[in-house]
């Protein structure tokens, strides 16, 4: 799915315009982008959490070449499911 058809699909639901619910998806997702750069972990009930996790420097390998090389230490954002979404998916 894609951006826009996500943005079609809760305006229908939530009746509401396709700009109204542009702005808010996207005070949505900078909302989101704060918290996790602010405090590393966000849960939402329902839905599931996010957090960011540290991801060390490690030595990975150049497919074409073989040759090594070290990849940068990092931050990675993780998601796990809740509980309600998990059995909605089975």
């Amino acid at each position: 799915m894609t951006k826009a058809e996500l943005i079609t699909q809760v305006a229908s639901r939530a009746n509401l315009t396709k700009a109204e619910t542009e702005k808010a998806l996207g005070a949505l997702v900078q909302g989101m982008t704060n918290i996790l750069q602010a405090e590393g972990r966000l849960a939402l009930p329902g839905l599931g959490i996010f957090s960011v996790s540290e991801r060390p420097e490690w030595t990975g390998r150049n497919p074409q070449t073989g040759e090594s090389l070290t990849i940068a230490a990092g931050k990675a954002v993780k998601f796990k499911p809740g509980k309600a979404l998990k059995e909605a998916v089975r």
